[in-house]
């Protein structure tokens, strides 16, 4: 296994990958959002590859006051392989490098078993209620 910075060429990977994890939604536009990700901490993008391919993906964050991680995949026939917690402590080392004291996830409720394994690699639920505001609409009926 080996973790490094997104690239460019990984685009159609990393979406493929989204898709196949059941990450993306109708409201999101992946491609629009990596090349949001690319021009703000492109470092914080990461993937993990493993005979070439890409395996795992994670997209992180911070903003002076909290880190976060969104788009945590990895590929279901190599889930329980070691991938997930390596890209997660990959992400944490490089928040923690620029200060960071804190990170923050959002999972769906009814993804019980993600839920599990964020408790497993250290995770607690915080007793706080999640809220968004969409600034710009992404959705394009029909296409991720």
């Amino acid at each position: 296994m080996h973790i490094r910075v997104f690239e460019g060429s990984d685009t159609e990977a990393v979406i493929e990958l989204w898709n196949k994890s059941g990450l993306l939604r109708p409201w999101n536009d992946p491609q629009l959002d990596i090349l949001r990700k690319q021009s703000v901490g492109a470092d914080l993008f990461l993937v993990c590859e493993q005979g070439g391919r890409i395996i795992g993906t994670v997209m992180g964050g911070y903003d002076g006051h909290r880190g976060w991680m969104n788009y945590l995949a990895v590929d279901p026939e190599h889930r329980q392989g070691g991938c997930g917690r390596a890209i997660i402590s990959s992400l944490e080392r490089r928040l923690i490098a620029v200060g960071c004291p804190k990170i923050n996830l959002q999972v769906r409720t009814d993804n019980t078993s993600v839920i599990e394994f964020y408790k497993r690699v250290g995770y607690t639920v915080d007793e706080v209620s999640s809220m968004g505001k969409r600034l710009i609409a992404d959705s394009v009926p029909g296409q991720y």
